[in-house]
């Protein structure tokens, strides 16, 4: 199976490292021509300008779901013409008493061409299956609850 990587780079610009005395923003870069300024989220400190890692897993789990989607809808021969989602990371502690994502809500919202309908059982089933068969939502299912809305 695949390696997949990203370059991550955090610099002090503060005299020392103390607690609550430095920033956490630092760059991520995604291949050579990608890269993204990230941060802590901003209940945390952080410059709510940048991403955040609770962001940047929920945009995970939405691209991943979407994919899956996608591509068991061409296999069933649906014509999808678009696919939009609001994804939410709800923070709380986890069983353990831990600060984690306990939660990530999705809002897919699906549109075909024209003069093409599904029943909407059909569409909650193919949403449940793309969710079954998603790699990221197979990493997360022990630790976070993941709604499809």
């Amino acid at each position: 199976m695949s390696d997949l990587s990203i370059q991550l780079h955090w610099q002090r610009t503060e005299p020392e490292l103390r607690p609550g005395k430095y920033t956490n923003a630092h760059s991520v870069q995604f291949k050579s021509s990608y890269g993204l300024q990230v941060d802590a989220a901003p209940d945390w400190g952080g410059d709510p300008g940048n991403t955040n890692p609770e962001q940047a897993l929920a945009s995970a789990l939405a691209s991943c779901h979407m994919m899956t989607f996608l591509a068991l809808a061409a296999k069933a021969g649906w014509p999808v013409a678009s696919y939009h989602d609001q994804a939410v990371a709800h923070l709380g502690k986890n069983t353990r008493g831990q600060m984690s994502v306990v939660r990530i809500d999705l809002h897919p919202a699906v549109h075909f061409d024209s003069g093409f309908t599904i029943e909407s059982a059909k569409l909650d089933e193919m949403q449940d299956r793309a969710h079954r068969y998603c790699f990221i939502v197979n990493s997360l299912a022990d630790s976070v609850e993941i709604n499809i809305l």
